[in-house]
């Protein structure tokens, strides 16, 4: 972590940043559509694959970032994440994906050891749901117990001069189990419940695409506002149901 990004991460007066004015809801955007090129170059294989998971997981936690920083303004919080430039967020989100992927690769092995060699695959894409649908049920409250540790680790930066903390994050984590849990399975539930409705409107989609005699820009267009609507949705939801838990966490405090 940079001496640069440890202040930058203090409390100061912001700065002017780029906003998106009337479409600010939209702010999140750029990153989620950069994140799903790199997810379908991945799933074509090869030798770019890893390095484009590692540009969509970067791309879902500058995302992630957006959206945490107006969901704790919202709650009554403030964060300094806006003010970091755009090579410091990378380098932050950078730092938070090594150790969340550690951790995530950890769990895989530890339950494909256990028998759980179905679902242990399913552990990697932790930081994926946390923007796109899982496809598990147990994913998706694996993503949103994710979601959380990012957010704490996010706060503990804040409080920390830019001092990313994976284990004082899940100390934290365990610390404020029970409004923080509650939390996380409030956010599974919702998850299971968008992923139920994001699969209606895909076969609907579906069905129009093949149906329909609308030009392909129009299908196109169709099918690229109901992926980043249901991307979007679900961060705003996540981080909505995340910081309130934490919220009530500190008043019980």
């Amino acid at each position: 972590m940079s001496v640069a990004l440890r202040k930058q991460l203090a409390l100061k007066p912001a700065r002017p940043e780029t906003s998106f004015g009337p479409f600010r809801l939209l702010h999140a955007l750029p990153w989620l559509i950069l994140a799903a090129a790199m997810r379908v170059i991945a799933w074509g294989g090869g030798g770019a694959a890893l390095p484009a998971l590692i540009v969509a997981d970067i791309a879902i936690l500058l995302a992630f970032f957006a959206t945490a920083q107006r969901s704790i303004e919202v709650a009554g919080g403030q964060s300094s994440l806006g003010e970091l430039t755009f090579v410091e967020q990378i380098r932050f989100a950078f730092s938070i994906l090594w150790r969340v992927a550690l951790m995530m690769i950890t769990a895989a092995v530890v339950a494909s050891a256990a028998g759980f060699t179905d679902f242990a695959p399913h552990l990697l894409a932790g930081l994926d749901g946390m923007a796109f649908d899982q496809h598990t049920q147990l994913g998706r409250f694996w993503s949103a117990g994710i979601a959380a540790l990012v957010l704490l680790i996010i706060v503990h930066a804040e409080r920390n001069n830019g001092e990313i903390a994976l284990f004082a994050a899940l100390a934290e984590f365990a610390r404020r189990a029970a409004w923080l849990g509650a939390a996380v399975i409030v956010l599974g539930l919702v998850n299971i419940a968008l992923g139920f409705g994001q699969e209606v409107v895909r076969k609907t989609i579906l069905v129009y695409w093949h149906t329909s005699s609308a030009s392909q820009f129009t299908k196109n267009l169709i099918y690229f506002v109901f992926v980043f609507s249901f991307a979007m949705l679900r961060l705003w939801i996540t981080l909505t149901i995340l910081t309130l838990g934490l919220k009530q966490s500190y008043i019980r405090d």
